[in-house]
């Protein structure tokens, strides 16, 4: 299949791939019974489109803040199902693709990473819903030997921007800290 470029249309690929991808990693993963069961398909839709990201990093070894810009290509598919974001940073050489996806059964997100430097997708993935019109996910990890929990936040949403920020636990959720956080603006 071609685009009207006559190059490899990436949506049809990028879907079959991921799709492929998701259904490998995640075979077998255990249920996350601590989500409350409340989203639905649609959730992420506010995410299509073409997008401009400032981007606000904490450097761990600084503890100093890094400011850069980059770009976002988002899809919805599957009938609201799911949601595909292509990151791009070109001043860094950087991309990544994100994928959402809504599982009908619990009712839940997960939110998985592809970094494209070492073409791994992250497992299990973030899991949440929205409720309020903020969308919270969460994991449990690790950095190092240490245990932490991670959680992105999609809020501040309206149709022609919205922020996504990320914040570490290092107590168990006692306590938080914001380490990144994207101001999206619509192209």
């Amino acid at each position: 299949m071609t685009d009207e470029t006559g190059g490899i249309a990436r949506r049809p690929v990028l879907q079959s791939v991921l799709g492929l991808a998701v259904g490998v990693a995640t075979a077998g993963l255990p249920a996350a019974a601590t989500t409350p069961a409340e989203g639905r398909p649609g959730d992420f839709n506010f995410l299509a489109g073409e997008w401009r990201i400032s981007h606000r990093r904490l450097k761990p070894e600084t503890g100093e803040w890094d400011e850069f810009t980059g770009e976002a290509t988002c899809w919805t598919i599957l009938n609201g199902a799911g949601s595909i974001e292509e990151l791009r940073i070109p001043a860094r050489n950087f991309a990544g693709v994100g994928i959402r996806l809504f599982e009908t059964d619990r009712k839940i997100w997960s939110d998985f990473w592809v970094n494209a430097k070492s073409g791994m997708l992250t497992t299990p993935g973030l899991t949440g819903i929205f409720r309020n019109g903020e969308g919270v996910f969460e994991a449990d990890e690790m950095d190092g030997d240490q245990p932490i929990k991670v959680r992105g936040t999609w809020d501040r949403i309206t149709p022609n921007s919205h922020r996504w920020y990320q914040t570490v636990s290092h107590d168990g959720g006692k306590t938080w800290q914001v380490n990144w956080t994207m101001d999206w603006v619509r192209a």
